[in-house]
């Protein structure tokens, strides 16, 4: 029985190198499409890089009020 126990160990081993492996791809996705959109979000502001000095609170307000036009023009579907 312990042979069988060592192939599920390994198994196991095996799909939980594939989870994180799954996992990170994730979250270079994610990571990918907020900077795309945050990109985009730039330059349809038509923001200058060289003078954009955002602070955290700054662009939680930003961040905020795209959210809730987004939010309003899904309600107005």
């Amino acid at each position: 029985m312990i042979g069988g126990i060592i192939v599920t160990q390994s198994n196991l081993e095996k799909q939980e190198a594939k989870l994180k492996q799954l996992n990170q791809k994730i979250k270079a996705e994610k990571n990918k499409i907020e900077q795309n959109l945050g990109k985009q979000i730039i330059r349809s502001a038509n923001l200058d890089y060289g003078t954009l000095t955002l602070t955290t609170p700054q662009i939680k307000m930003i961040a905020k009020k795209v959210a809730a036009f987004l939010n309003q023009a899904q309600n107005n579907r």
